[in-house]
């Protein structure tokens, strides 16, 4: 039985206007002569389009050469790759689907480079990211996750404000796509970056479907909670701007760059980088320099600096880097050719704001450092705890309130200053928690004046999951504990903890809350969150409820009424 869809990977075209004649102008002419291309209109769709075929032909294949050397045995066999690409007009917009090579007929500077990551922020599920791909402004460092299974975003470790994520794929939600017609169940997943990799459907009625589908996602909805921080890294557009940055980057092109200038490998020619033998670089000259083995980012930089003022972005813009797949670099070689200043990325300051250029395009960082580090606190401050703890009568000592836990919450242990002692933490030990659920889950309790009590709480934090976590001694010690306060039913062979609750009272019984949460300790609870998180430790926190104190007429204290 023939499948209705099949996984593809589809583009959404800027500036291109939705006719057949504009989407042909809009293609790459050299390219289309190496693929021997044909065209043809298709009638069945319903919307404009047009269809290219073609193949990527090499009389005789790289390795026959290396062959021949090694054996002495003459071999010529040819590498001849097909080549489709299918570009639509679908409710004004124009998107591209490429087969096989056909992904290589899409000008790089036709593509919204947000339109697949845009779709993944708003519909993949956040607990399930199986695909991400961030990247550290200034850091020259790409990082790259690939988890089959799919794990919670918050585990991998991402840096709301200091990363810039590049590609994130995972289980989808519930979508009207082909994929899940008659079956919402069925699960499906996608991958998003300047593309996005999915199951689209095949007949042309069920691939025009869909794509409507994903583009009311992009119109109507907002990015999932967990995952917005993706949409904040948002190109830099106004035109004035523009030209002072590339201004301030034309005056660093004059200079040595002393690491302000880094490589950068193109995010969507990964597999490209990884597979040539051989690179070009042709900038303002007839002649290219050519470096085996990897990009020569001095040779470009060179280049560059020798440009007249004013014309050294342009250059790079209008200058070549050229992928082979042998050493020789042979024009049968090419695997891509791109332009020079999507290998560079290089950081610029404008009037305190830090500025970054990947991939040929500017983005502002660091303006959203202080809104991201608030919705973070949102997301972990909880009005449902999955702790049930009593309320504190003010007045009482943070010690007496811990002590009381247990005889108020049956299955509450206390271990308040009852700390465990390694051979790394002697002296004091380490007070792993100051309660410990019925459920194993560790309570931090702290009533805070400050800052300065809850990054002692938060440290503590760090400290005690790392014990159990890596020392044997550590969680040995602590067991012994738990199963002497539970007349023997201690803690699982394999444990490990899995989930931290911060319970803070502040001061006065104020409740506790983004606004109320003092502005140092938001930084410092989000930076510790972040590490517990990529541990695989989930984190909460959670207000302490309280009451006031009523002194009785022989002078003792109970519960308000």
């Amino acid at each position: 039985m023939r499948t209705r869809t099949s996984k593809r990977t589809l583009y959404r075209l800027r500036g291109v206007p939705p006719n057949a004649d504009a989407m042909f102008d809009a293609l790459d002419a050299d390219q289309l002569e190496r693929a021997h291309a044909d065209f043809d209109v298709p009638e069945n769709l319903g919307v404009p389009a047009i269809l290219v075929t073609g193949s990527f032909e090499q009389p005789v294949a790289s390795w026959c050469d290396e062959i021949f050397r090694t054996t002495g045995i003459e071999v010529s066999r040819p590498v001849n790759r097909s080549a489709g690409l299918l570009m639509l007009a679908v409710d004004g917009e124009v998107y591209a689907i490429g087969y096989d090579q056909g992904f290589r007929l899409v000008p790089d500077r036709l593509k919204d480079h947000r339109f697949g990551l845009s779709f993944a922020s708003r519909r993949v599920d956040p607990a399930k990211i199986r695909d991400l791909v961030s990247h550290t402004p200034g850091g020259g460092r790409t990082d790259i996750t690939l988890i089959p299974g799919g794990a919670s975003v918050w585990s991998l470790g991402v840096v709301e404000h200091a990363q810039i994520v590049r590609r994130l794929g995972g289980h989808l939600d519930d979508l009207p796509l082909t994929i899940s017609r008659g079956n919402p169940a069925k699960l499906s997943s996608a991958e998003g970056g300047a593309g996005l990799r999915l199951r689209l459907g095949v007949e042309g009625a069920d691939l025009v479907a869909d794509i409507r589908a994903i583009a009311r996602v992009l119109r109507e909805e907002r990015p999932s909670p967990e995952l917005e921080f993706v949409e904040h890294v948002v190109p830099v557009d106004e035109p004035g701007l523009l030209t002072r940055l590339e201004a301030a980057l034309d005056d660093l092109l004059a200079q040595e760059p002393e690491g302000r200038i880094r490589v950068a490998v193109p995010a969507d020619h990964w597999d490209d980088y990884a597979a040539a033998r051989a690179f070009s670089a042709r900038i303002n000259s007839s002649a290219a320099g050519r470096s085996t083995d990897d990009f020569d980012l001095d040779y470009v930089l060179c280049r560059a600096r020798i440009q007249r003022a004013g014309t050294r972005v342009a250059a790079l813009r209008n200058g070549t880097v050229t992928l082979y797949r042998h050493s020789r670099a042979d024009r049968a070689d090419e695997i891509w050719t791109s332009s020079a200043l999507r290998w560079i990325e290089a950081e610029v300051s404008l009037d305190s704001h830090r500025f970054f250029l990947m991939d040929d395009h500017w983005y502002e960082i660091d303006q959203e450092y202080l809104e991201t580090t608030r919705r973070h606190v949102e997301r972990l401050i909880t009005d449902s705890p999955s702790v049930d703890l009593p309320p504190w009568v003010l007045g009482e000592k943070e010690r007496a309130y811990n002590a009381s836990v247990p005889d108020q919450r049956p299955g509450y242990v206390c271990f308040d200053r009852d700390n465990v002692q390694t051979v790394l933490h002697r002296g004091n030990g380490v007070e792993i928690c100051d309660l410990l659920s019925p459920d194993d889950v560790l309570v931090m309790v702290k009533r805070a004046k400050g800052s300065d009590a809850l990054s002692h709480l938060f440290s503590q934090a760090l400290v005690a999951v790392q014990t159990l976590r890596n020392s044997p001694e550590g969680r040995e010690r602590f067991a012994e504990k738990v199963a002497a306060a539970r007349k023997g039913r201690g803690l699982p062979e394999d444990f490990r903890p899995s989930k931290v609750v911060f319970a803070i009272l502040l001061k006065e019984g104020t409740d506790l809350t983004p606004d109320t949460l003092f502005p140092f300790s938001q930084v410092t609870l989000v930076q510790t969150a972040r590490t517990l998180e990529a541990w695989g430790v989930q984190v909460e926190v959670v207000g302490i409820a309280s009451t006031p104190c009523v002194v009785a007429p022989t002078g003792s204290r109970r519960l308000a009424a």
